[in-house]
This record gives C-alpha cells, sequence and structure tokens, in this order.
C-alpha cells in the first residue's frame, strides 16, 4: 500500500519540507528528481512535486494521501482536509496592508468601494463581509505589495514574516487576520485506511519538529552538588541521573534543554560544581 505525499514543487516552503524529510530518514531528494513524482528511502512512501496552493484541493479529491502546504492556502481552499501536524517553519502572517500616504492607519478606516489587491480571494472576501465594508477585489499571481505603489489598489491583504517587503514598498499593516506556518494535512479517507503508515510518518517528522531547538548535556556532578544541579536543570522529565566509577563520589548527569537556554545553563552548572560538560545536538525526539 503507497501512501503519496504532495510537497510544493517551488516557493518558501519547499526546501524546509525536503529537509524535514530528509532529517526524519525518508530520504534525500536531489534538484534533479523534483519533477512530479519522486521516490524515497520508503517502499510505501511516494513524493509528488505540485503547487502549494494546489495542494489542499488534491488530498481533498484522494488524489494525494498527504500534503504539506500553508496554513492559509488551507483555510483560502475552504476544502475538508484533515491537519495532522504543524511542521515548525514557514511561518507568516496573512494581513491588510495600506501605503503609508494613504491615510489609512487602522481597520476602521477601510471605506466602501476601496480596491484590495490579493491572492487570497476567499479569505479577504470573508473578512471584509464580516466588518460589513464592501471592497472591490483585485486578484493577483503575486507581487501584491506593488499595487497601491502603482495605483492599482488602496489595500493588500498578502502574508508577511519580517515586514521588510511591506516596509520597503512604502506599506503599514493596519490589521491581521491570523497567523500562518506549513502544515502536514492528510486525506480523511486515506486516514483511515492507510492509519498505519500515515502515523509512522508523523512519529518520523514530529521526532525530528520535536528534537528542533534542544540540546542533550551531559556534565559530571559531585554528588553532594545533586540537589543544586538539579534545581538548575530541570530538563523534559527531569535530568537522569548515573554513577560515575571514581575516587571521589561523583554523578554523571545528563539533560535535554532548549538550545537558546544552554549557555546559561552551562555557566550556572559550572558555578554550581559541574565539570567535563558536553553540549551534543539532538537528531530526534520520540516519546
Amino acid at each position: 500500500m503507497v501512501v503519496k505525499l504532495a510537497l510544493p514543487n517551488k516557493g518558501r516552503l519547499q526546501e524546509p519540507a525536503i529537509r524535514l524529510l530528509e532529517d526524519a530518514g525518508i530520504g534525500a531528494v536531489d534538484k534533479e528528481q523534483r519533477q512530479l513524482f519522486a521516490r524515497t528511502n520508503d517502499p510505501e512512501l511516494e513524493l509528488v512535486f505540485v503547487r502549494a496552493q494546489d495542494i489542499p484541493s488534491l488530498v481533498a479529491k484522494g488524489a494525494a494521501d498527504l500534503g504539506v502546504t500553508g496554513y492559509d492556502l488551507i483555510r483560502e481552499s475552504g476544502v475538508d482536509v484533515a491537519e495532522v501536524l504543524d511542521l515548525g517553519f514557514g511561518f507568516a502572517r496573512l494581513v491588510v496592508a495600506a501605503h503609508e500616504k494613504s491615510g489609512i492607519k487602522s481597520a476602521r478606516d477601510i471605506r466602501a468601494g476601496m480596491r484590495v489587491a490579493t491572492e487570497f480571494p476567499n479569505l479577504a472576501t470573508k473578512y471584509f463581509a464580516k466588518r460589513g465594508v464592501k471592497v472591490e477585489l483585485v486578484r493577483v499571481s503575486g507581487a501584491a505589495e506593488i499595487t497601491p505603489f502603482v495605483g492599482v489598489a488602496e489595500l493588500i491583504v498578502d502574508l508577511t514574516s519580517t515586514g521588510t517587503t511591506l516596509r520597503t514598498h512604502g506599506l503599514r499593516v493596519v490589521d491581521e487576520l491570523f497567523e500562518t506556518s506549513a502544515r502536514l494535512i492528510a486525506n480523511r479517507k486515506s486516514l483511515r485506511e492507510k492509519r498505519a503508515k500515515i502515523d509512522e510518518i508523523i512519529t518520523a517528522l514530529s521526532s525530528v519538529i520535536r528534537a528542533r531547538g534542544r540540546k542533550l548535556v551531559l556534565m559530571n556532578v559531585p554528588e553532594a552538588k545533586l540537589a543544586a544541579i538539579k534545581r538548575i536543570v530541570p530538563g523534559m522529565a527531569g535530568p537522569t541521573v548515573s554513577r560515575v566509577e571514581s575516587k571521589k563520589p561523583m554523578l554523571a548527569v545528563q539533560v535535554v534543554v532548549e538550545a537558546n537556554k544552554v549557555y546559561e545553563i552551562v555557566q550556572r552548572a559550572k558555578k554550581a560544581g559541574a565539570r567535563d560538560i558536553l553540549v551534543v545536538p539532538i537528531e530526534r525526539i520520540l516519546p
């Protein structure tokens, strides 16, 4: 029984999605293979490369069992799929923005009849309908940020991650619809009929996502200092402690910590008496 996984054939989500599969051991996919189909290390998993915006519909129709795409595109499509995993990349915000010189500083300044350029007509329509403002939608397939500059629209509804592109084009955010990230979605029928295999894939991807941003810290600690060290390094479920064969009572402590806290923890542990400290990267964390 083969599971088909749809991946973006280009764009900001493609490389992180492929890197996640590689880190999960599912298989490397070189650029020459990224045509329409590609095989993986798992003979029961096949990759399909299509446009990110088409993936929700393909999964909903059963043309693919699983798909990786943005939450924004899932909501824009309006199709019925099962969202099974937040993949932890592709973070952005879907916002309403206007030119800084337009006088539009908040959603309250939006008036009926204004033109709105967007790649998200369904989401934009729902947003303005909810606010009770009738606008004119201008559908674009990209570069919505230039439309206020060239006089095509007064507003845009578009994605932004850092806000740099908006600022470069003299735009300001006047409202935010929601935050988005890459998601793993599944066809509901496939989820029932191919549950065991899909669960394997979810477990493999989840283990990598859990490991990202974490480090394994190992240290030797005098037995008398253990209580102080445990207060410093609580870890995921508490530190692992074992006895070291040495002349003086010594314990080996290992703990998983968030990467951004490693420096602080190591410095505090050293002051508390720890020594022989190692910081090791983690590839996967399985529950």
